[in-house]
């Protein structure tokens, strides 16, 4: 029995030695907020060799940045360990793949001169200090325009009269300047694109009318340049983006062994590589991922009727819309009050095992009334734009006869979990008619199996699937683009969706939950508590100031 086991791993292991010789392999690397990650794919998409690098970035003169060198450093080190684990696992000098694809945080300002110089630090998606110029530009617009968007960023950095605008000759995302570095083609996804400036989605390209807008609002400025001349070159997925350059593949790998000419995919967004990562591109269809924070990706049919500064609209990487709700706070309150819990075990001398411990109390929160028993908490450990708090102040409500056990506790920290999510849901469904037809979750929030899958479903009045892929991440969803671009440049016709079910998901089945009945009146119950206790969160803030 186990020389069969054996023979079959060994068979294995030289299908994929043969694939890595041969270049069927996709790579793709993405630049998340505390980790780069680098994942090798085999031509079934299986992820067959991965390494990363922990980064964290900097406060500098009150600029949440990263340093180009911090860039260069941890995209090498991952590609580095990637090698690496290549080497060890299946005996092979990594020296070519078959295509490559780049992602990361999306939105940011990133602003280069003719020289190729950046003009003023990174600015990434994480700074605040453009309100001014969103407001602005969403009235001028009618479209909203967050405040972590590149032009945002662009025109706060005009009203501010900084001196480096009108040196600007390309403005570009992080994964968009890294692409950039590799290839020499400037050039990005539509779904980052869609971070940077409105998109028409008709013409998978920027939005005419409002480049006009914004050349006209900016007349004034006698700038050296027109909007259209410093962004990139948009391009959906599946179309080529350049070629592995002899100066990229060296700053890829210092070592020299990695060889130029490798074809690359248009570069994304994490939103977008999320998205294919989890099957979610096709109309109707939605993603949230709930850990820290949480967000939902709903593609949408057609436009929104109008605008809600609540939802940001981005689009999927083969040009839809997609709207997004996204919220500060998620697990965060949870998670402290398990702390607290394990805190009381270990006092009580009983050496508690963290993940039972999870397991235990989730679990129990579905034993808890529908309706959590009258009690209602706020996790608002940062302020939560979709429900206007610039600060947060997590809390613990209840009336003196709310059914107070373990389970309804436990019960409506999982509820206020998704609160702020359903405030922006309830926009989507109730105000604008959107027709979803499934969420397929991932994140922390669904690691004990089942419970915050039935919360979800609740939440979102919507069936919910859990995959076991998604825990893959944007990096695989990274290198699945750049695979199916080789797929097109090889004559495939297949559109993303069409390719995803049928190339990369057709065996993967998933958990499906329909949300039960009982539990969708029940978060409808909470939900009025919740609206109707803001107040109270508001008082918190105004009368509990913040540690200086």
């Amino acid at each position: 029995m186990t020389d069969g086991l054996n023979e079959k791993r060994d068979a294995l292991t030289g299908d994929v030695y043969q694939s890595i010789l041969d270049g069927r392999t996709a790579l793709g690397m993405e630049l998340g907020s505390t980790r780069i990650k680098a994942v090798l794919v085999d031509e079934h998409q299986k992820p067959i060799a991965s390494g990363s690098h922990d980064w964290e970035n900097r406060y500098v003169d009150n600029i949440w940045t990263y340093t180009l060198e911090d860039i260069w450093e941890g995209v090498q080190d991952s590609f580095a360990k990637l090698a690496e684990d290549v080497k060890a696992r299946y005996g092979v000098t990594l020296t070519t793949v078959g295509s490559i694809g780049i992602s990361a945080m999306m939105h940011g300002y990133m602003a280069f001169d003719k020289a190729g110089e950046i003009l003023v630090p990174f600015r990434t998606w994480r700074n605040t200090m453009t309100e001014e110029a969103s407001e602005k530009l969403t009235e001028l617009f009618q479209y909203h325009i967050p405040q972590r968007w590149s032009i945002a960023h662009l025109y706060q950095a005009i009203l501010g009269k900084e001196a480096h605008v009108p040196e600007i000759d390309y403005l570009i995302t992080l994964e968009g300047y890294v692409h950039w570095k590799l290839t020499g083609k400037k050039v990005l996804g539509i779904g980052d694109c869609a971070g940077m400036f409105p998109i028409d989605t008709d013409k998978k390209d920027f939005h005419e009318r409002m480049i006009a807008q914004f050349d006209e609002l900016t007349a004034g400025e006698n700038l050296p340049w027109k909007l259209r001349d410093i962004l990139p070159q948009v391009l959906t997925a599946g179309e080529e983006a350049g070629e592995l350059t002899e100066e990229g593949a060296k700053l890829l790998d210092p070592t020299g062994a990695l060889r130029p000419g490798i074809p690359l995919c248009p570069p994304e967004g994490d939103a977008g590589t999320g998205m294919v990562a989890t099957n979610s591109v096709a109309k109707r269809t939605g993603n949230v991922s709930a850990g820290t924070s949480v967000f939902a990706m709903v593609v949408l049919e057609k436009e929104l009727k109008k605008v809600h500064e609540e939802l940001d609209l981005v689009t999927t990487p083969a040009g839809d819309l997609v709207a997004m709700v996204h919220c500060n706070n998620c697990t965060s309150d949870l998670n402290a009050w398990v702390d607290l819990f394990e805190e009381f075990s270990a006092a009580m001398g009983m050496k508690a095992d963290r993940n039972q411990l999870f397991e235990t109390l989730y679990n129990l929160a579905l034993e808890g009334d529908p309706d959590c028993g009258g009690l209602l908490a706020y996790n608002y450990f940062s302020g939560e734009h979709i429900t206007h708090f610039e600060e947060g102040r997590p809390m613990f409500v209840r009336l003196p006869d709310s059914r107070f056990n373990l389970a309804n506790f436990m019960r409506v920290h999982l509820y206020t979990a998704l609160g702020a999510l359903r405030v922006g849901m309830d926009i989507l469904f109730k105000e604008e008619g959107v027709k979803l037809d499934s969420l397929l979750g991932h994140g922390g929030l669904f690691k004990t199996k089942g419970v915050g899958q039935r919360i979800m479903a609740a939440a979102a009045g919507v069936p919910v699937t859990v995959m076991e892929t998604a825990g893959e991440g944007g990096a695989w969803g990274a290198a699945i683009l750049a695979s199916y671009m080789r797929y097109r440049k090889d004559g495939g016709s297949a559109s993303l969706d069409k390719y995803l079910a049928d190339s990369v998901f057709a065996d993967e089945e998933g958990v499906v939950m329909e949300p039960q009945e009982a539990d969708e009146r029940g978060f409808e119950v909470f939900m009025e508590r919740y609206i109707s206790g803001l107040p109270i969160e508001r008082a918190a803030v105004e009368c509990l100031p913040g540690r200086v």
